[in-house]
C-alpha cells in the first residue's frame, strides 16, 4: 500500500487555542509571520479547539462561538485559504492517536516541569485544581505540530518551552523506533532514517508585547488588550491606558517603557521611530500623548483593512463561509496527517492499513 505524497515545500504548522477574538500581541508575535510566509512555505494554520476544552469543558458554546471568531480574525488577518491551510484540531484523528503514542515517551514529572505549563496553572490559579487533560494538552501540543511534520513553527516567546518539549519527543521517537543515535545531530534524524525531522521555533519580531497596563504581557484574562477589531475610537482609548509615570513634555523619558515597545512594533518608518526614540529620551517637547497619537495612526493602517475583510466574515452568511473553508481544509489537512501517522505507525510495527479519510456536512 502506497503513502500519499505531499507538498514538498518546507512546512509551517503553528496555531491558537480559541479563547476569543486575536489582539495585537498575536499580530507582531506570530500572526504576522504566518500571513508573510504563505507563499514560501506549506501552511498549517491550528484551531486548537480540542485544548480548549481543557479549562473549558462545561462552555462548548463558547468553544464552538470562538473557533469560528479566531478563524474569521486569520482569514481577516490575510490568511489566504487558496495557499494556506485550516486545522481543526477535532477533526484530526491522527492528533489524539499521536498523543497517545508521544505520552508513553514523556515522564509524567518532564511534562509536569514545563515552563509554560507552569505559568499557566499560576496565571489561571488552577492551584491542584485541574483536570488529568490539562497536563495532557502539553503533550497533545507535541502531536499537533508533529503531525504536520514541520520545518518551522512560528510563536510567541512564550512558547517556545512548548516547542522544545516538541523536539525532544521528536528525537525520542526517532531513537526508539527507528535507531537514530541519540547523538545525532538534529538536522541529520531525517536522513538517516527518522520519522520526524526535528522543528524549529521562529519567535515574531516582537516576542513579548507588553498590554495596555503598560506591565503585564498583553493579555484577554487580564483585560490590557487591544484586538485586531477594535474601532479607531477604542485603540485611541486604550493606548490612553498606557502609564509610563513621566511627568512632563521636557523630562527624559525612558525609551525602553512599554510606550516605545509599541513604538518599534507598529511605527514602520525606521527614520520616523528615531526621531521619537531621540526626543523622548532627551525630553525635547514631546508628551506621551504625542507617541501615542503616532502609534494610534500606525496601528490604524495596520488594522483598518483586517476589520473591513472580518466584517464582511460577520453574520450568518461569513460562519456558512467559514464553515465551507474549515471543511474543505479538514480533507487537506487530514491527508498529511493521515500520512504522518502511517509512517509512525509503521515504525512501531503497527502498519495494518491506510485509511482514508472525508469531512462530510
Amino acid at each position: 500500500m502506497n503513502v500519499p505524497s505531499s507538498s514538498q515545500r518546507p512546512r509551517i504548522l503553528t496555531g491558537d487555542t480559541p479563547t476569543g477574538r486575536l489582539h495585537i500581541g498575536h499580530w507582531v508575535g506570530s500572526l504576522e509571520n504566518r500571513v508573510r510566509l504563505q507563499d514560501d512555505y506549506a501552511c498549517f494554520f491550528l484551531l486548537a479547539n480540542m485544548h480548549a476544552f481543557t479549562t473549558r469543558a462545561d462552555r462548548p458554546d463558547d468553544i464552538r462561538r470562538d473557533t469560528l471568531e479566531i478563524a474569521k480574525d486569520r482569514l481577516a488577518a490575510g490568511i489566504d485559504p487558496e495557499r494556506s491551510t485550516l486545522v481543526l484540531e477535532t477533526e484530526i484523528p491522527a492528533i489524539a492517536e499521536l498523543s497517545w503514542y508521544f505520552a508513553m515517551l514523556l515522564p509524567f514529572n518532564r511534562v509536569m516541569r514545563n515552563p509554560t505549563l507552569k505559568t499557566e496553572i499560576e496565571v489561571k490559579d488552577l492551584g491542584d485544581r485541574y483536570s488529568f487533560g490539562f497536563p495532557l494538552y502539553a503533550v497533545g501540543q507535541c502531536a499537533d505540530i508533529l503531525a504536520f511534520r514541520p520545518d518551522l513553527v512560528p510563536v510567541g516567546e512564550d512558547q517556545v518551552a512548548h516547542i522544545e518539549m516538541c523536539r525532544e519527543v521528536a528525537r525520542r521517537f526517532n531513537w526508539t523506533y527507528t535507531k537514530v543515535a541519540p547523538e545525532m545531530a538534529d538536522d541529520d534524524h531525517l536522513a538517516h532514517g527518522g520519522v520526524f525531522g526535528i522543528p524549529k521555533a521562529l519567535v515574531g519580531r516582537v516576542g513579548r508585547l507588553p498590554g495596555t497596563d503598560g506591565k503585564n504581557k498583553m493579555s484577554k484574562s487580564l483585560g490590557n488588550v487591544i484586538f485586531l477589531t477594535d474601532s479607531t475610537k477604542e485603540i485611541k482609548r486604550k493606548l490612553a491606558q498606557i502609564y509610563t509615570g513621566r511627568q512632563s513634555m521636557t523630562e527624559p523619558g525612558d525609551i525602553t517603557n512599554a510606550l516605545f515597545t509599541y513604538v518599534r512594533a507598529f511605527i514602520k518608518d525606521p527614520a520616523k521611530v528615531a526621531e521619537l526614540e531621540d526626543r523622548y529620551a532627551r525630553g525635547d517637547e514631546i508628551g506621551d500623548g504625542h507617541v501615542k497619537a503616532d502609534i494610534a495612526t500606525a496601528l490604524e493602517e495596520t488594522l483598518a483593512p483586517m476589520r473591513e475583510r472580518r466584517a464582511a466574515l460577520d453574520g450568518p452568511a461569513g460562519d456558512a463561509r467559514v464553515l465551507e473553508i474549515l471543511r474543505a481544509h479538514t480533507d487537506r489537512a487530514n491527508a498529511v496527517a493521515e500520512e504522518t501517522l502511517y509512517l509512525a505507525k509503521t515504525a512501531m510495527r503497527l502498519d495494518f492499513g491506510l485509511r482514508d479519510l472525508r469531512m462530510r456536512p
